[in-house]
């Protein structure tokens, strides 16, 4: 009997220790938060965004179109109607959404259509696709708060977030892998040095 008695403790300190670990992987998934925002080219809001503590990772997508999976060349000719965007997974114990918007309108210009610097057309256009009721409650907010940063209207488009497709490979991390390109050297350097991120 004592036997069988250990045997049967083993099992249920087994079983709890892996329940335990169970629940702590699920708090951790839980943990995370998404946002997506077109803020010009997705090479720039990605560089941006990737720096900030608390965000996990940074995805270059396709956002707000008709289009199901467009490719680059395709939304690149503003017939599928989508926007580049960032995909944001991020730690909201370390980085609050309301943050990550404050960063949003620092880090482009709101105020002009379908165009950033040299960058025109409907997929530059600024947007900020939400995930849920309370994140549109937090944009909206969050846009009445930086009008009084600008003397022009902003006029970045609040939406919800139907479809996001991830785009090419050679889009991911552009910055990082490619520190020396022009575009990365004359642009996105100049931008992340003025946001005291480099």
């Amino acid at each position: 009997m004592k036997i069988v008695s250990s045997a049967t403790n083993i099992v249920i300190i087994f079983l709890a220790l892996h329940s335990n670990m169970f629940a702590q992987k699920g708090s951790q998934m839980n943990n995370q938060g998404k946002a997506t925002f077109g803020a010009g080219c997705f090479w720039c809001v990605e560089a941006v965004f990737e720096r900030l503590p608390g965000v996990q990772s940074v995805m270059a997508g396709y956002a707000g179109g008709t289009k199901p999976n467009p490719t680059y060349e395709e939304v690149c000719t503003g017939r599928t109607g989508h926007a580049e965007v960032a995909q944001i997974t991020f730690d909201p114990s370390k980085i609050s959404y309301e943050r990550l918007l404050e960063v949003f309108w620092e880090a482009h210009d709101p105020t002009t259509l379908n165009r950033q610097g040299a960058d025109a057309g409907t997929q530059y256009r600024s947007a900020i696709f939400y995930h849920n009721e309370k994140q549109k409650l937090a944009a909206e907010k969050s846009k009445r708060d930086a009008q009084k940063m600008f003397d022009d209207p902003i006029v970045t488009e609040i939406q919800p977030l139907t479809n996001f497709y991830p785009a090419e490979n050679y889009h991911q991390d552009y910055f990082r892998n490619n520190p020396n390109a022009p575009y990365c050297v004359f642009v996105i350097k100049p931008k992340l040095k003025k946001l005291k991120l480099q």
